[in-house]
């Protein structure tokens, strides 16, 4: 299912088609079996573009659901699907694609509020424990019936997936850098957000300032931005839901040292490689839109390092320095 050909229709060596569903239009929903009911109706409206991934809100089977039930009884289990888990695991194995299950877990007598990957055989690849919990969820007996959540380890973890390394976020995580900073620093290419609320401008900074594209399913909308920052697709009162391709294969460098380099890629490569210039930021762009070659030949062949690459560089003569 990840072939770089889909219904006849060329792929790109590392794009990726991404979709995300919001809850908004949804809520408030009286029972867990109707919420799961609407939200895969709504999943069903994507299924045409053949996606690699699917992002779901947080807490997709209880966010403004009316039916009381104990933290207990909603818990899953991390490695064997539960009930919410195993219909999104058929979903994935039907549709071949990733799909986040962000139910709350139970793990070494803890509650987690989590995200389950699903691969695309429908198997678990593992969770993610949300690091930033509302203190509603934490203290037992506000927000969950029975108990309350523990907050999720500060070193998260990151996902191989068969189109590259992916890391999750869920809701208030929006709200401090340390989560984001890590699943960079880790590899992430690209970073899932969960979430009841939007967030809106928030997650474009963290797009920008980690350099990796975000796809982001809440409750009160869906988008894709891309690492420059900017949102590409989201939802509206028509559609609420997303789908649209990343290409993976992209980087950002700082413009005005490296003018002549660019000069250079597009007389030699013309249409192959996308170059687009942000002046007021002094930074750039350099995407591959061929199978054969990739954007890190093209920065090696014309002596050009990523923007992180230089700020690691500068990072290390500046410590080397400093008083």
């Amino acid at each position: 299912m990840n072939s770089n050909i889909s219904k006849g229709i060329n792929r790109l060596p590392r794009e990726i088609w991404a979709a995300a569903i919001s809850l908004k239009g949804l809520w408030p929903a009286q029972t867990i079996a109707g919420r799961m009911k609407d939200i895969i109706k709504r999943m069903e409206s994507v299924h045409a573009f053949e996606p690699d991934i699917i992002c779901l809100p947080e807490t997709v089977n209880i966010s403004w659901v009316t039916e009381e039930i104990t933290l207990e009884e909603i818990a899953e289990d991390e490695e064997t699907p539960g009930p919410v888990t195993s219909q999104l695991a058929e979903i994935a194995r039907r549709q071949g694609c990733y799909i986040t299950s962000p139910v709350v877990t139970r793990k070494d007598d803890h509650y987690y509020n989590s995200a389950i990957l699903i691969n695309r055989k429908g198997e678990i690849e593992g969770a993610y424990h949300k690091i930033h919990p509302a203190d509603t969820e934490i203290v037992p007996g506000i927000y969950y019936k029975g108990g309350g959540v523990t907050p999720g380890t500060l070193e998260p973890p990151v996902f191989k997936t068969d189109f590259g390394t992916i890391g999750i976020q869920i809701c208030m995580d929006a709200c401090w850098d340390d989560g984001w900073r890590y699943l960079k620093a880790n590899g992430a290419e690209m970073v899932l957000f969960l979430s009841q609320a939007s967030y809106a401008n928030i997650l474009n900074n963290h797009a920008w300032r980690n350099r990796y594209p975000i796809i982001s399913g809440t409750g009160e909308d869906a988008r894709i931005i891309d690492l420059e920052g900017n949102t590409i697709v989201a939802d509206s009162n028509y559609a609420r839901w997303v789908c649209a391709p990343v290409n993976l294969d992209k980087e950002l460098v700082q413009a005005s040292q490296h003018l002549d380099q660019f000069e250079a890629i597009r007389k030699k490569y013309g249409r192959k490689i996308a170059i687009r210039i942000c002046q007021p930021e002094n930074w750039a762009t350099i995407e591959n839109l061929v199978p054969d070659i990739t954007v890190s030949d093209i920065l090696r062949e014309f002596s050009i390092p990523t923007l992180d690459e230089q700020i690691r560089e500068a990072t290390g003569i500046q410590e080397k320095y400093r008083a």
